[in-house]
């Protein structure tokens, strides 16, 4: 087992990862005044484990999925805090994947203006990316993630227990972070190389920490995303949240690596990228993804990504891509250019 620790100007932030994280660490309700946000596919899958653990807690169940983080949701949450008889000394518990971590984690900021939170996330993406660093978030008019709070967790538990009851595709999402964050260190993207199958556990729990390490690392020195270092962490994401809203078919993890598949194309059209390695860095996702879709209105699905956040100017598109083997730059062009070579890279994929 292992400690990393994130010291960020708000607080101190410690991520317990490894195998019995949940057992020594997961706090018990007994004299802390727990409420327990949790999702409905892990309250069926660990109810008996929610009634042991959390016995006497307070526990508020979310619908699983994306549609979940919503203004509606985010208010029944804090009526139900509020009627459990919350306090400034109560904590929060995010028990799920990345939906419930983030709605938790606003849940708790906005509360009596804030109380504790701890995550345990369940899933491998939440466990290498969405549950550390403070991020949360909801949806907000087709806008992901629009509104929402820098807020540190007091603890992350991650514990690679959870993982053994996922199916491939949750694991699939998990690489798609987890090679985002191969395309920002070079020695995470040796494990990838070296892996012998990308979709074990054993390779799942290997990697976890440096990706929770390299993350940690980043926002200490950059923890409201103000002085650029952060930004790297949206590899890929421009496009695969861009992809996300207006196709909705795919997951999160599934959608980044199809982003960043297509800003490889961004990239190298540009000239800013070594073709041996962003021909690397192709067969990775698709060893992952199997195939990477041909979408037929590519461009006009871009242009969702002109409401994106990142943007310091909304007709500018920011998108961060790899250069070389542990090494990324910032690439900002028109809007229109952007969405335009999405639209080409889509049909060279559908030529082939």
């Amino acid at each position: 087992m292992r400690d990393i620790v994130i010291d960020a100007p708000s607080m101190r932030s410690v991520i317990h990862c490894g195998e019995g994280a949940f057992e020594k660490y997961a706090p018990r309700a007994d004299g802390k005044g727990l409420f327990v946000i949790t999702d409905s596919n892990v309250a069926r899958l660990y109810v008996n484990l929610i009634a042991e653990r959390f016995s006497g807690a307070a526990v508020h169940i979310v619908k699983a999925g994306e549609a979940s983080k919503n203004y509606s949701v985010l208010l029944a949450i804090l009526r139900h805090m509020i009627a459990a008889g919350m306090t400034r000394s109560s904590m929060v518990v995010a028990l799920g994947g990345g939906v419930v971590g983030d709605i938790a984690g606003l849940a708790a900021s906005l509360y009596m203006r804030g109380v504790k939170v701890v995550q345990i996330p369940t899933t491998l993406l939440s466990q290498v990316d969405s549950s550390v660093g403070g991020k949360t978030a909801i949806d907000l008019d087709g806008v992901k993630n629009i509104v929402g709070t820098f807020y540190q967790p007091q603890e992350v538990i991650v514990d690679p227990v959870f993982l053994k009851t996922l199916p491939r595709r949750e694991l699939r999402c998990g690489l798609g972070e987890i090679i985002k964050y191969g395309a920002l260190d070079a020695g995470i993207y040796d494990m990838l190389l070296n892996a012998r199958s990308l979709f074990s556990l054993g390779f799942a729990e290997a990697v976890t920490a440096p990706c929770i390490q390299h993350k940690a690392d980043v926002v200490a020195g950059d923890e409201k995303d103000t002085g650029g270092a952060r930004k790297t962490l949206n590899l890929g994401h421009t496009t695969g949240h861009a992809f996300e809203l207006y196709y909705k078919r795919k997951s999160h993890g599934e959608f980044v690596l199809i982003g960043m598949f297509y800003e490889l194309y961004i990239a190298e059209r540009l000239g800013k990228i070594e073709k041996d390695y962003a021909d690397s860095l192709r067969r990775l996702i698709k060893k992952v993804t199997g195939g990477v879709p041909a979408y037929a209105d590519a461009g006009r699905a871009a242009l969702v990504a002109k409401y994106d956040k990142k943007n310091d100017v909304q007709s500018m598109v920011s998108v961060v891509a790899p250069c070389k083997a542990g090494s990324c730059q910032e690439i900002v062009l028109p809007i229109e250019q952007y969405a335009a070579l999405i639209e080409e890279c889509a049909e060279e994929l559908g030529a082939r």
